[in-house]
């Protein structure tokens, strides 16, 4: 499997879809998508792969197919956006969440949907995200500088 691409990542009644590169089929990019739901593991399609168990040829393609599989089998539907606050850094995805005026963040690699933060309060957005750029770029020591840029809508 190639990275997640969470730059095309799309928020959808409590889920967020994660398209990602399947295969390629005479030089064609055959596209499927994984999805993680803000309930979390209470919802039968939290970090599933393709649960339609349908591929597509774009990426706009996967998304309506995600949709579809959503509108017609999802166990619950959100009309807010708990993904609202999230970014992308070093092809990593970045969900910050707030709760009682104190926030964290969820943290998942370019390649698997594995929560790796830590588990850390911070007074504000800003407080939190300059943790996990900090924490990145000691990673990545001596490439070109990045900032976390937010989705795009």
């Amino acid at each position: 499997m190639s990275r997640l691409l969470y730059e095309n990542s799309v928020s959808y009644k409590g889920y967020l879809i994660i398209p990602f590169v399947f295969g390629k089929a005479d030089n064609y990019e055959i596209y499927s998508y994984k999805l993680l739901a803000e309930i979390g593991s209470k919802s039968q399609f939290h970090k599933a792969e393709n649960p339609a168990k349908i591929y597509g040829s774009s990426i706009g393609n996967i998304i309506d197919i995600a949709k579809e599989h959503i509108d017609q089998k999802s166990d619950f539907i959100n009309s807010g956006d708990s993904f609202k606050s999230r970014y992308i850094y070093r092809n990593n995805l970045v969900i910050v969440c707030q709760q009682e005026g104190k926030y964290f963040y969820d943290h998942y690699p370019p390649e698997l949907l594995n929560n790796i933060a830590a588990p850390k309060l911070f007074k504000s957005e800003f407080e939190c995200l300059n943790w996990i750029k900090q924490g990145l770029d000691g990673q990545y020591k001596g490439l070109d500088r990045q900032y976390i840029k937010p989705r795009v809508t």
